[in-house]
């Protein structure tokens, strides 16, 4: 088995002169930046959930990463962060987690039930008030049995949207 190596140490000389030409040539691309997500409501698929603390109270924090599967910008990312300092941000965390299926005796229990969070298919809204952007949980989305990607992307029939 190899065992991995520092830099420099008995490592092969790889000589890079004869890249050195199209180096200089290639043209950089100046950083693309992407016009916001608007306002409005979207389907999404939880990508990544974390406990983090936020960066300028040091409260503990739930940091939600949001892919958009539907009706438009198909892949871009949403964000929705629940913050745990008050009543108030407590009671809107536990609805959010309920609204995944996530129903948690203790908060507590939380770090240990992250990965039932993944792939939870959601409808949210998204709004704007001055700087502040805001993403809200609206329902859980559960999709038909063989509905795959295709479904999903073209907002296949959800079960709570059947009226029997």
């Amino acid at each position: 088995m190899n065992e991995p190596r520092s830099p420099g140490e008995d490592a092969p000389e790889v000589d890079l002169t004869q890249l050195d030409g199209d180096f200089a040539d290639a043209p950089v691309e100046e950083k693309k930046e992407f016009e916001p997500v608007p306002d409005g409501k979207y389907q999404v698929n939880v990508e990544k959930v974390e406990i983090t603390t936020a960066k300028t109270s040091g409260n503990p924090m739930l940091k939600w990463t949001l892919k958009i599967l539907a009706p438009s910008y198909r892949g871009r990312l949403l964000w929705r962060n629940n913050v745990m300092a008050t009543r108030e941000n407590i009671k809107w965390l536990k609805n959010d987690l309920h609204v995944c299926g996530l129903d948690l005796q203790k908060l507590s229990d939380l770090p240990a039930n992250l990965e039932r969070l993944l792939d939870v298919k959601l409808e949210v809204t998204k709004r704007t008030k001055g700087d502040n952007e805001n993403v809200y949980f609206n329902r859980r989305i559960v999709l038909d049995e063989g509905a795959g990607a295709e479904g999903e992307a073209h907002g296949g029939a959800a079960k709570d949207d059947i009226p029997f």
